[in-house]
Parts: structure tokens; C-alpha cells; sequence
């Protein structure tokens, strides 16, 4: 029998390339799809095919979107965990990936484990110690990375061996999950503006000003527009009111964790909007103090979370001092979307520290 091996799977050019390589090798390859947002049903019927046709012997779908949200994103709120002051740590799905990878890995008896990262970005890393954190003996392969192979090598690999590559993807690299997107390549791996069509979620349909009332509880959004929803689905839904007005991209040169710079551009509407909410009823609620000690750490959490290290001891040490400080942190705040802006229109809160009374 050949030895199985858990290969996280997206249905892109550079898993698309591991599959095939995988099997060369002499592996079966169980591909497996981890959902923490941004696909679509027809997408992931897509990716099952795409795992079929590429000769896997399982594909596997795990939705994992109120899952990230829960264990990852209400904490990034409460820490309001800009990497730099800019990045929203979209790639925080990462570890949940690498988590159910391992979890795959053990239900499907594998001893090994793939992923598509390159040798060059901060993925790798984020997969790898979460592998190795919480695992014990799983071999990790990255195929892309131990090639050091290029993009176009690996078109001409697919296309020699009767895979067709989508064009889109033959120009940027388009990472799609709950934050938004964040795309590279071509134009903007050479730091000149991206054109329209490599933003995913931000093309603009709506011109006319549009609010948006967000409810918190202790720092976390239980509300939207006055209905109870999960988190997730409030960051859904606001991906899609605030992207329709081009609110939420940027364009970041990034300290990488291994290397010196990066360049990327990334889409985060629902996130950088529940962001800027979040710090404005924190103004209202929170002393100068508190707000002073948790700007600190803020900093600490966001750069633990962007290199790698979201299991280092220190994150639940952080986590815990927010738990305290965002208690009074609930109320109501609205925010007024319009023209690629959001700003603060109004801030209901019984916690207010400006209150008559």
C-alpha cells in the first residue's frame, strides 16, 4: 500500500501542482478543503471535481467558518489585531487549517501531511509550528517550497499533463477566506497599483451612503442592523455591504517573518469595519489607562498572531487581560459607509464614561 498523505487543498495552481506531484511520488493523496469563508457552494463543488480529476482517492470539506470566528477573530476584535497597524491578520486561518490537518491526519491513520506554501512567505511558518505544537510525529511535506519551483513551471507542468489552469489564476495569487482577500502577483509583486479586476470583493455597486448599526457584547459583535446574529455572519454580511461601496482594501509592504518585505494587496471590509466600531465604543467606555496598558498589548498580540505563534503561552496571557478590560465594552454603534469611507455616526452604550449622570 502507499503511504497516505493529508494535503490541505484549495483547488489552485500550487495545490493543483502538489496533488500531481504527490502521486509521483508515490503517496494517495487525501485532499482536504478546510472552509473558513469566501467559498461559495458552487465553488466547492468545484474543488471536489478539481481533487477528482486530479486523481485524489478522498476529498474532504470541513466548514469551518463559526469555528475561526470563535477560537481566532473575537479575540483579534477585542485585541483589535492590526499586524503593524494595518494588516488585519487575515491569515490567522492558517492555524486553523493546520489544526484540521492533524485532526484528518489522525481519523484517516496518515503519517504525513502537504501543504503549498512557498519558501517565502509567512504561511509556512503559521502551518508548520501549529503542526509541529500540536502533533507529535507528523511529517510535514511542502512540495512548492523544497522545489523552490516557480509559477509558470508549475502551468506548464499542469498543462503538459492535460490540466487546464484558469487565467485568473495564471496572473495573481488569490487567497479568498471569512476576512476577505488578499491577492498578489503580477503588477503588484512589482509595488505598482493593482488594477480592477484583481479586487475581489470590493468592486464598487453602491454610490448612495448606507448605515450600519453594530451591537457588542464585552467587546465581541452579537448584532447587525438590530437582528442577533453569530459573529460570522455579521463579518459575511458586512464583507458584502461595506465591499459594494470599495470600503477595505489596502496595499501593504509587510516585515515578513522570514525574509525582509513583502508586498500584498488585501480586501478586509467586514473586518477593518468592525475594527474601527470596536475602538470607538472602547473611547467611550474604557479609562485612559485601560486604553493606554491594552494599546501595549495589542501590539504584543497581533504580532505573536501575524509570525507564527498563536500557541505561544503569552496570546492566552493577553486574551485574559482582555476578557477583563472589555467587559463594559457592549453597546450600539453606527457607522456611516460611503465612498471607500467609514466613519462613526452615533455610539449607544449604558457604559458610557461621558454620561450626565
Amino acid at each position: 500500500m502507499n503511504q497516505k498523505v493529508i494535503l490541505a487543498f484549495s483547488g489552485g495552481l500550487d495545490t493543483s501542482f502538489c496533488v500531481l506531484y504527490l502521486k509521483e511520488k508515490g503517496f494517495d493523496v487525501v485532499t482536504a478543503t478546510i472552509d473558513t469563508g469566501g467559498l461559495s457552494n458552487e465553488e466547492i463543488s468545484k474543488i471536489k471535481a478539481r481533487s477528482k480529476e486530479l486523481g485524489a482517492i478522498k476529498h474532504i470539506c470541513v466548514d469551518a467558518k463559526k469555528e475561526i470566528f470563535d477560537e481566532i477573530i473575537s479575540h483579534l476584535i477585542k485585541a483589535n489585531g492590526l499586524y503593524q497597524g494595518i494588516y488585519p491578520n487575515m491569515c490567522s486561518d492558517r492555524y486553523t487549517i493546520a489544526k484540521h490537518l492533524i485532526d484528518i491526519a489522525k481519523k484517516e491513520n496518515a503519517k504525513c501531511v502537504a501543504h503549498g506554501c512557498t519558501g517565502a512567505g509567512n504561511d509556512q511558518v503559521r502551518i508548520d509550528v501549529t503542526i509541529n505544537t500540536l502533533s507529535s510525529g507528523l511529517k510535514i511535506i511542502a512540495p512548492i517550497r523544497e522545489l523552490m519551483i516557480k509559477r509558470p513551471e508549475e502551468i506548464k507542468y499542469l498543462e503538459d499533463k492535460g490540466f487546464q489552469v484558469d487565467k485568473k489564476v495564471k496572473k495573481y495569487t488569490i487567497n479568498e477566506n471569512i476576512f476577505g482577500a488578499t491577492v498578489s502577483g503580477s503588477e503588484i509583486d512589482e509595488g505598482k497599483e493593482p488594477s480592477e479586476d484583481a479586487w475581489q470583493i470590493t468592486q464598487i455597486t453602491n454610490t448612495n451612503p448606507e448605515y450600519v448599526n453594530i451591537e457588542f457584547k464585552e467587546g465581541i459583535p452579537v448584532g447587525l442592523n438590530g437582528k442577533k446574529m453569530h459573529g460570522a455572519d455579521i463579518l459575511i454580511q458586512l464583507n458584502k455591504i461595506a465591499g459594494a461601496h470599495g470600503y477595505g482594501r489596502g496595499i501593504y509592504y509587510e516585515d515578513e517573518t522570514i525574509g525582509i518585505k513583502g508586498i500584498q494587496a488585501f480586501e478586509a471590509p467586514g473586518m477593518l469595519l468592525l475594527i474601527d466600531a470596536h475602538k470607538a465604543l472602547e473611547k467611550a467606555v474604557l479609562t485612559k489607562k485601560q486604553q493606554k496598558m491594552k494599546a501595549m498589548l495589542e501590539i504584543e498580540w497581533a504580532d505573536l498572531a501575524f509570525n507564527g505563534l498563536l500557541y505561544e503561552p503569552l496570546i492566552k496571557d493577553i486574551q485574559a487581560f482582555n476578557d477583563e478590560n472589555q467587559k463594559a465594552v457592549t453597546g450600539i454603534v453606527k457607522m456611516k459607509i460611503d465612498k471607500k469611507n467609514a466613519i462613526l455616526s452615533e455610539i449607544k452604550t449604558e457604559n458610557s464614561l461621558i454620561d450626565k449622570e
